[in-house]
């Protein structure tokens, strides 16, 4: 009884105060407080001065005397994960995949097919054929890569550059085209400048231009595919430019927090756009924010195909069992321009890009691989490369004749009711096509039939 009178004066408790208060109410609340107060003071553990250690909320640590700053490691590094070497050698055979043959081959026939559409829809733009495209030289090992570690059920969030994931799961080249062109073909309808795909039924959200934009949406519905426990992982691609907008680290943090099945997957391609790395952030790149929030995190050799294959399916079975996001930092290089919009000239020699595409790229490590094993040589390329481009070139082709979508789709899929006043203004630029036509190129769109809203 001594020990607990003791405790409660120690707490700031006297029974005498409580009986000084006349209201009830007020008494409620004292003793109310007074009870918390107690419970909070007997559930503290003491330690003794050897064991002691903070009892902080906000972070687990241990106690120390001296004045030291923590000093970013940024010299050696987090290690580059990798599985074969430059020339296609597995380097530890516990950490091959062991892929069949017919998968190794699909590998590299979507990783030289998206090359093959990138060469040709470039020189489209530089023709005047297309307004706009960004190429995936040097990166196809990690779109190929990390898609073959998915689940087709898995929801894709891509950035700009991930054209070949929506290949691997069978995005067909006419769709491919059609979206660069902004034909009647269009799954976006002709709304979205190029080379911003999406398609609901392969799972892969139509990507956005505004950098970083699509983080907290992939966390928001990693958050929801969570509550539905449906055995379902989202991946969230982008830049390690996108990562130094305020929305990636939103992203970082709701995933963390709300601990949803997410996986982070960063190119680390060198460039944000003509910013080098070295201008973007003085840390250890961007697997080392993972950490900091509280994500497990890698950091693989993105021109290994294997290496990003591994550390995509892992990630993704931990994400899913464990209900956690993780962090995927996959090193490449942007061999191509950022854009038709950009002359990388201007911010890097033609020697560096000349090694990177020579001496270290994805494709030339593959077909190494196979070459070794007697599953690629000679003819099987100049027939593949023949095979490949005339594919691309038929569904260029086919593009190109398709006329645009009907102007009366400018009007459409944004209400489910059309509203008076956006029914006036259908009306009012059909009676102006209609009295005009003569200074339209109404001949290059599908037909607008007349009282429907709609395309022939």
């Amino acid at each position: 009884m001594a020990a607990v009178a003791s405790l409660r004066s120690f707490c700031g408790i006297g029974v005498g105060t409580v009986r000084q208060h006349a209201g009830l109410s007020a008494r409620y609340r004292l003793g109310h407080y007074r009870t918390f107060r107690v419970n909070a003071c007997l559930s503290q553990q003491t330690f003794d001065s050897v064991e002691e250690r903070p009892q902080f909320p906000g972070a687990s640590a241990e106690f120390v005397d001296r004045l030291e700053f923590i000093q970013p490691n940024v010299l050696s590094g987090i290690p580059v994960y990798r599985v074969m070497d430059r020339q296609g050698q597995i380097l530890n055979p516990d950490e091959d995949p062991k892929l069949s043959k017919e998968q190794v081959l699909n590998f590299y026939q979507k990783m030289t097919l998206l090359n093959t559409m990138d060469r040709i829809l470039y020189e489209s733009q530089r023709q005047g054929r297309i307004s706009f495209y960004m190429t995936n030289y040097g990166e196809e090992g990690t779109h190929i890569g990390s898609a073959a570690a998915l689940d087709p059920t898995d929801l894709v969030f891509g950035q700009y550059r991930e054209a070949g994931v929506l290949m691997y799961r069978g995005f067909p080249l006419d769709l491919f085209m059609a979206q660069c062109y902004a034909n009647a073909d269009d799954l976006g309808k002709g709304r979205q400048m190029p080379v911003h795909y999406g398609c609901k039924d392969l799972n892969f959200v139509t990507i956005s231009s505004p950098l970083a934009t699509q983080l907290p949406q992939a966390a928001g519905s990693a958050y929801a595919v969570k509550r539905e426990n449906a055995n379902r992982a989202v991946i969230c691609y982008f830049g390690e430019g996108a990562a130094s907008e305020g929305d990636a680290h939103a992203g970082f943090n709701f995933a963390a927090t709300l601990e949803c099945p997410l996986l982070f997957f960063c190119r680390n391609n060198g460039y944000a756009i003509s910013t080098p790395t070295n201008e973007q952030y003085r840390g250890d790149g961007i697997a080392a924010r993972g950490p900091g929030y509280g994500m497990p995190s890698i950091r693989v050799d993105g021109n290994d195909v294997f290496a990003v294959y591994n550390a995509t399916r892992e990630a993704r079975r931990r994400a899913i069992a464990e209900n956690q996001p993780f962090l995927i930092e996959a090193m490449t290089y942007r061999i191509g321009h950022h854009s038709t919009s950009d002359d990388s000239s201007a911010y890097r020699s033609v020697d560096e890009v000349n090694y990177w595409d020579k001496q270290d790229h994805p494709i030339s490590r593959l077909r190494h691989y196979m070459a070794a094993r007697g599953w690629w040589g000679e003819e099987d390329e100049r027939a593949w490369r023949k095979q490949s481009r005339r594919r691309v070139m038929e569904a260029f082709e086919k593009a190109e004749r398709r006329k645009k979508p009907s102007p009366a789709l400018l009007f459409t899929d944004v209400y489910q009711d059309m509203p008076p006043a956006l029914q006036k203004q259908q009306e009012s630029l059909w009676r102006h096509l209609h009295s005009y036509r003569e200074h339209y190129p109404l001949g290059q769109y599908e037909e607008w039939v007349e009282g429907t809203g709609e395309g022939k």
